[in-house]
């Protein structure tokens, strides 16, 4: 029996649908609050000469908040951008051996910048740093895109550790 027919394979295919499909959701609805934004913008700005007041900042804090949104799917996925030009032709116990090695290189990585997120979200925080104009406070920004980088760090060792298959993205 193949390993995506077992009750590990078959539960852990599930949680990936179910956990892409609210991230999907998530990220859409942040989507559609940047698009607003511009939208209310350009409008305001170009037909009746009152731009939307904080527009950029609201911007800059949708787009980061999408990019870290949908992190947690792009890992469920191995979504991640890659090369591979020599690990293509890779079959069988090798290609195996570099998805484990690669989704661990993974793991570092996000932890380290869900470390550093973390730490910047304290200076940041003990500084009191906000937005400019909206007076927004940046400190639980950073922490809750740290929170998001473990969140995946935390999903790509899950995948490592129990030898998931790459998800495809068109699961959902």
């Amino acid at each position: 029996m193949s390993q995506g027919t077992t009750g590990v394979g078959h539960r852990a295919s599930a949680l990936r649908r179910t956990f892409r499909l609210i991230t999907a959701v998530l990220t859409g609805v942040l989507l559609l609050a940047l698009t607003g934004v511009t939208l209310v913008d350009v409008v305001g700005r170009y037909f009746f000469s009152r731009p939307l007041s904080g527009a950029s900042e609201m911007t800059e804090l949708l787009v980061m908040a999408v990019v870290f949104t949908g992190l947690p799917a792009i890992c469920l996925d191995d979504g991640h951008i890659t090369v591979d030009l020599f690990t293509a032709k890779l079959k069988g116990t090798a290609e195996t051996v570099q998805v484990m090695l690669a989704r661990l290189v993974v793991v570092v990585m996000l932890g380290l910048i869900s470390w550093q997120l973390w730490e910047h979200g304290a200076r940041i925080g003990a500084w009191g740093e906000t937005t400019v104009y909206l007076r927004f406070p940046l400190a639980p920004v950073a922490r809750a895109a740290s929170v998001l980088c473990a969140l995946s760090a935390a999903i790509v060792l899950m995948l490592a550790v129990l030898r998931l298959p790459k998800g495809k993205s068109g699961d959902i």
